[in-house]
């Protein structure tokens, strides 16, 4: 098994990830994948759809098995969440 090491701190992880999703993938990605997994490689841009994490991170790593992905759900302002309150970023 390949243990990765994170080379950025999460701050700048999320930082980059969210420049580069908000600068072009969403426009490439958001039409009909609302609630999909984005996973992006903040230092190439290169990215992955799928409908949860490990399918979209898999086949970014088998890319870029260096890659140090951020990623995003389509459509929500997190991944994941606890309790009934929507995440949704236009209620």
């Amino acid at each position: 098994m390949t243990v990765r090491q994170r080379r950025y701190p999460k701050e700048e992880i999320a930082r980059r990830g969210q420049d580069l999703y908000e600068s072009g993938i969403r426009q490439q990605v958001e039409a009909g994948n609302e609630g999909k997994i984005v996973a992006i490689d903040i230092e190439t841009g290169d990215f992955e759809v799928d409908e949860t994490v490990v399918p979209a991170t898999n086949r970014l790593f088998e890319r870029h098995p260096e890659a140090q992905p951020w990623i995003i759900r389509i459509g929500h302002r997190a991944v994941y969440h606890f309790g009934a309150r929507s995440l949704k970023q236009n209620p």
